[in-house]
């Protein structure tokens, strides 16, 4: 039963999620959230299913490990150059890439897939 509901509804809801979930709200994950938990309490799927924050994120991760290792990905070619010690002009810290930052500057950019997950550990 788990199964189903993991290749129908979870499937359904993670569908191309790294391109539309910056643009949920608040009140959009509250509402996925409850439908989620609805979905535990009736035993469609299993207990420990994560939040969709967490499911959100997970997915994000995925796509962006992805591009970064496939030369060849079709939104490769979209990532920023690599930071080169000529470039880097302040030490951020650690950082899960080797991307150079790009300019952070318009709230439209918070919702975009590769400022996300270029300034994920930064704030």
């Amino acid at each position: 039963m788990y199964e189903v509901f993991q290749s129908t509804v979870l499937a359904k809801i993670l569908y191309c999620s790294p391109a539309w979930a910056g643009f949920c709200s608040a009140a959009d994950r509250e509402r996925l959230d409850a439908f989620l938990q609805r979905c535990k309490k009736l035993r469609y799927c299993d207990g420990n299913l994560p939040s969709t924050a967490n499911l959100f994120d997970d997915a994000n991760n995925q796509l962006f490990r992805s591009i970064l290792a496939n030369g060849e990905h079709i939104l490769h070619h979209y990532m920023p150059q690599r930071t080169t010690l000529s470039h880097c002009r302040h030490y951020l810290g650690p950082h899960k890439h080797n991307k150079e930052l790009i300019p952070k500057t318009h709230t439209l950019n918070n919702k975009d897939f590769v400022v996300r997950m270029l300034y994920k550990d930064m704030y």
